[in-house]
């Protein structure tokens, strides 16, 4: 995956470049993409695709972020994967799949482009830049994938809290956006109680403000150091996702 720095979407509308994905392609395979989709605005919940439901169309996130989950028989629900800019949401039907046992939907509002299964699957016959950098996508989901559940089952529910707003944070690329409690809990696959009181924790520290379903990252380097290794591991496997952030875990990071 290429490691060029996408276009900033606040400043360039529905540009497909804002997704590092198509950023990476020669200018006619992204203009042939960009005709056979369509950029659209994302409401929070917008569902992709349900449980062992028909996949009709992948998202090219410009601005949006999105969620992939595991829902359960009791109707909870975990979350598995978090996709932003830097990806495509409906892998399964990259690699051949009609349907997912997972869910898909948005989590943060705003733009992707979305292009049809047909659309997609005729510009993936020709073999492009598209077919390999997908490729590359996947190889880094599963990285992410297997360490979302490492995560999950080692680590303590603050320091996933803090992965988790980490992780939100790269893909927005912006300090604040909408995020309730109740949402962050399933997410985490943690009850509602614990996560507000970590999360009163982490405010008044100083390291987040959250008010009225609006989150707003205040120090950065401060959730950086209450997270576990797993965000470094996940952030590092996305180099479409830069920032000025030193690894602690890397080895060739200056001390």
């Amino acid at each position: 995956m290429s490691a060029t720095e996408p276009t900033d979407p606040g400043t360039h509308g529905g540009d497909p470049r804002a997704n590092a994905i198509l950023a990476a392609l020669p200018p006619a395979e992204l203009a042939r993409l960009r005709a056979l989709g369509e950029v659209q605005e994302l409401d929070v919940r917008a569902s992709v695709y349900e449980p062992g439901g028909a996949i009709t169309d992948v998202y090219f996130p410009l601005d949006a972020v999105f969620s992939m989950v595991a829902v359960l028989q009791d109707e909870s629900s975990v979350e598995v994967g978090t996709i932003g800019f830097e990806g495509m949401v409906g892998l399964p039907a990259f690699l051949g799949s009609t349907s997912s046992p997972h869910a898909a939907y948005c989590q943060v509002p705003g733009r992707a482009l979305r292009v049809g299964l047909p659309e997609l699957r005729d510009v993936l016959t020709d073999d492009g830049a598209l077919h390999d950098q997908l490729h590359q996508y996947v190889s880094a989901t599963m990285v992410q994938l297997a360490q979302n559940v490492a995560c999950n089952t080692g680590h303590q529910v603050e320091q996933r809290i803090c992965r988790w707003l980490l992780t939100t944070h790269d893909r927005v690329r912006r300090p604040d956006f909408p995020l309730t409690q109740e949402f962050l809990a399933q997410m985490l696959g943690a009850r509602r109680p614990t996560v507000s009181e970590l999360a009163g924790r982490l405010q008044q520290r100083g390291l987040i403000s959250y008010s009225r379903g609006q989150m707003t990252i205040l120090d950065r380097a401060g959730l950086e150091a209450c997270t576990c290794e797993c965000y470094w591991t996940i952030r590092r496997t996305f180099p479409g996702i830069a920032d000025a952030a030193t690894d602690p875990h890397d080895a060739s990071s200056p001390a």
